[in-house]
């Protein structure tokens, strides 16, 4: 893996060779510099890293994911601002599993440095609102389920989200004690 500026210059190295080509008359050749220099151009934006560990999460494969995530040894050197957005975010989806804290932390700080797609950044969201539920802070959650529903423009989540609708008014809904109404206990207390 190269450091994000490293690409730049081996990108901006190609286009001079490719000018250079050009000038000598080999057209062909420029050209085929020139598509050469967008492959670095685009590892740039999009490090190669975690698109292997996207690739690996769409077959289910966690530890083959998490393996391409630990190869990034220096987030802050070798990604712009986005790829460690989804650094975080993907960190966040596999350990969501195991540890709720930690992977409450990475989905925030995916969200404080920001995600490219807008259902990216509503399954983060939607994440957060299944962690901030589970620790009984409903109306954090229910904050965090409205943004979800509304960047999911493509209702890609509408599932998702509609579950945990119903299993937000499941939580709200008082218990009854004992098979018994709410209001003959309130009757019987109020006669005491």
């Amino acid at each position: 893996m190269f450091n994000k500026n490293i690409k730049l210059v081996i990108a901006a190295l190609i286009i001079g060779y490719a000018i250079f080509q050009f000038t000598e008359g080999y057209i062909g050749n420029g050209i085929m510099f020139i598509l050469l220099s967008t492959i670095f151009i685009f590892l740039y934006f999009k490090n190669e890293m975690i698109l292997m560990a996207f690739f690996r999460l769409r077959k289910q494969d966690f530890e083959g994911a998490k393996k391409w995530l630990d190869k990034i040894k220096n987030p802050e050197a070798a990604l712009v601002k986005k790829q460690q957005g989804y650094l975080n975010y993907l960190n966040g989806i596999m350990v969501s599993q195991t540890n709720m804290n930690e992977a409450e932390k990475y989905f925030k700080k995916a969200i404080n440095l920001g995600l490219s797609m807008d259902h990216d950044l509503a399954m983060a969201k939607l994440n957060l609102a299944g962690i901030a539920f589970s620790k009984r802070r409903k109306q954090e959650a229910q904050k965090l389920l409205t943004e979800a529903e509304n960047l999911d423009k493509r209702n890609m989540l509408a599932e998702q989200i509609k579950m945990m609708k119903q299993q937000m008014k499941k939580a709200s809904i008082p218990r009854q004690h004992y098979g018994q109404p709410t209001s003959s206990r309130q009757n019987r207390r109020s006669r005491r």
